[in-house]
């Protein structure tokens, strides 16, 4: 098949809806498939004159400078195969003919509505329910009851789906054994040494976390605490945080090591990736109650969960954590057992199955020869 993924812009710091996108496109690839992924600064259909000047400034700037075929080594191993198209919108006459095309997020959902045929079977791979984008909810929600194929990466998303009376199929993330893993022994960990990704965006929470983390350094002397994020160093971080500045895979995999216990503080998360890659590396987790968490984190299972935007609550299971060692090892041990569960390889191989699925649903005959 050849298949086209629509993604918004692109980014050279780490963002996980991304990488999922840019993971799936290397695995089919692999699996014989023309894949490409292309992006464009036009992100909306609906945009006006002055986005729209902005756009054509800044795709003809990245184009004239080669900057468009940007491949994301740092976070993510990207086939060879796979081809990168950097376009001045996603208006179909500049999106190659294939069997399937798949929108990766609601605006771009809006684009493919209108696609004449030559384009492929219309797919939709949600990863989050995107009304923290600061579009009306309405809107966002409206790209749900759209006639796409919907693939969803989250149990809570079907769910919402079938809320709406729409059908969606799941298809969960996976994970790289290779590329987190347990380098140091669960139980030889510093108990007091606690890590978070620190996000500007508002309902990644946090602003909650680093409330909870204070709570807890007023209580537990000899408190470590490590951040990291994709942006310099926020003013606001208290001055006994260490802090990494965007961690390549490498070092993101050391410091996962370092850590008994990751603080989640998400209000809601499609799926939460950091969380599991700390487990994957033998970090307890401490996590809000939220359904993109709850695909890996149960409570007294495989993490302690707290509701959203409840620092005091958070703090007093990281304090739990950090005090019970028995406790901490039991729900690392099982987090790692349960997330390595997860797997890209099965995963690429179910959404190649969905793939197929759409075009034959949608009449194409040669669904199972290309």
């Amino acid at each position: 098949m050849r298949i086209s993924f629509l993604l918004p812009n692109f980014s050279h710091v780490p963002i996980g809806g991304y990488k999922v996108v840019y993971e799936y496109a290397s695995r089919l690839q692999s699996l014989g498939h023309q894949v490409y992924v292309i992006q464009s600064p036009l992100v909306r259909k609906d945009s006006n004159l002055t986005r729209r000047v902005h756009a054509w400034k800044s795709f003809w700037y990245r184009a004239g400078r080669g900057r468009h075929s940007f491949r994301p080594s740092a976070w993510v191993t990207l086939h060879p195969g796979v081809r990168l198209l950097w376009r001045p919108s996603f208006a179909d006459r500049w999106i190659p003919d294939a069997e399937v095309v798949i929108a990766t997020a609601w605006q771009t959902a809006e684009w493919i509505t209108d696609y004449p045929r030559s384009k492929g079977v219309k797919c939709y791979f949600i990863q989050h329910l995107e009304t923290w984008s600061g579009a009306a909810p309405e809107r966002v929600v409206a790209t749900w009851r759209l006639p796409l194929y919907k693939i969803v990466i989250a149990r809570w998303l079907q769910e919402y789906a079938l809320s709406l009376g729409q059908t969606a199929r799941y298809v969960p993330n996976g994970q790289d054994p290779a590329e987190f893993g347990v380098d140091c022994p669960i139980g030889l960990r510093d108990p007091k040494h606690v890590g978070m990704m620190v996000h500007p965006a508002p309902w990644k929470g946090t602003q909650d976390g680093l409330k909870a983390l204070e709570l807890v350094h007023d209580e537990v002397a000899g408190l470590t605490v490590t951040l990291f994020g994709a942006e310099p160093r926020p003013t606001e971080l208290p001055r006994w945080a260490h802090y990494i500045y965007n961690p390549d895979r490498g070092a993101l995999r050391q410091l996962y090591n370092q850590l008994a216990v990751f603080v989640g503080p998400s209000w809601a998360e499609g799926w939460g990736l950091p969380p599991m890659e700390a487990a994957l590396s033998g970090a307890a987790l401490a996590v809000t109650d939220i359904g993109g968490h709850r695909e890996y984190a149960r409570d007294y299972d495989t993490a302690l969960l707290s509701p959203v935007k409840d620092p005091e609550a958070m703090a007093k299971n990281v304090v739990r954590l950090i005090q019970d060692d028995a406790l901490r090892i039991q729900l690392a041990e099982r987090a790692l057992t349960f997330c390595q569960k997860f797997n890209w390889n099965s995963s690429s191989k179910l959404l190649e199955a969905e793939l197929y699925a759409a075009r034959k649903a949608n009449g194409d005959e040669r669904h199972g020869t290309s």
